[in-house]
């Protein structure tokens, strides 16, 4: 499957519908705690982080170069919120993952009222902490793989005024692995299926992570960002996998 940029953004539109269905509302209840904590320590963060990078640009700007300032500020405010975010989202995913994937699973569980949809297998939390650490792990290594080339680009004078696009893209893309991984998981896809699968469907699947990321930096709806991007992947997993339409 591959229908679409919008496919991808119309689930996590969509899955504002479930957070308060009976059923699911008390499974997002965790998730959006450890996301209110986490975002609360990154917003702090990223405030001093941007001021000495701020402080540095104006002090590395030669003065015959001070008019274009105003071009480089929204780029590098960009790229520091999309850095912090996932520098700080690692965290989260790792402590929440056996959480998001029981959230995934009681969303798949809602779904299978509607005819021809077969959930995944119900499991418990502690059968679920070793694969989705494990998943986690995986992603990590992954991420670690893209940093380096990410950090030589955004350092790296004239060639940094892209680092923002490439920044987006990566975020975009991790995020689509992030949350297509619980239900994809929970019936019983690796991560290396994960990333293969949603290679197929590029555009579709850039699209689920660019509607998560949205969420990210729109304050207060960024704390609904994880549990809604949990749902938003189940239900793009679902209707990539044909089972629903």
């Amino acid at each position: 499957m591959d229908s679409g940029f919008f496919v991808g953004i119309g689930c996590v539109i969509e899955a504002r519908r479930y957070l308060i269905k009976t059923g699911i509302r008390q499974f997002v209840l965790i998730p959006l705690v450890i996301n209110i904590l986490i975002f609360s320590i990154a917003i702090w963060f990223g405030v001093r982080f941007f001021k000495s990078m701020l402080e540095t640009l104006v002090a590395w700007t030669p003065g015959w170069l001070d008019w274009i300032q105003w071009l480089l500020w929204p780029l590098l405010i960009f790229m520091i919120l999309i850095i912090v975010y996932f520098s700080f989202t690692v965290v989260a995913n790792l402590i929440a993952a056996p959480f998001n994937a029981l959230l995934s699973q009681r969303v798949e569980l809602l779904l299978a009222e509607q005819p021809g949809v077969e959930p995944a297998p119900v499991q418990s939390v502690s059968s679920l902490v070793g694969r989705t650490l494990w998943s986690e792990l995986c992603k990590i290594m992954y991420q670690l793989s893209w940093l380096l080339g990410l950090v030589l680009i955004s350092i790296i004078p004239g060639v940094n005024l892209i680092a923002p696009f490439a920044w987006a893209y990566f975020g975009a893309w991790m995020l689509s692995i992030e949350y297509a991984d619980y239900p994809m998981g929970n019936h019983g896809h690796y991560f290396a299926e994960v990333r293969r699968t949603l290679n197929q469907g590029k555009l579709s699947a850039l699209g689920l992570g660019s509607g998560i990321m949205l969420l990210t930096l729109i304050p207060v709806l960024n704390f609904l960002s994880m549990p809604m991007g949990v749902i938003g992947g189940t239900l793009y997993w679902m209707k990539y996998s044909s089972k629903i339409t």
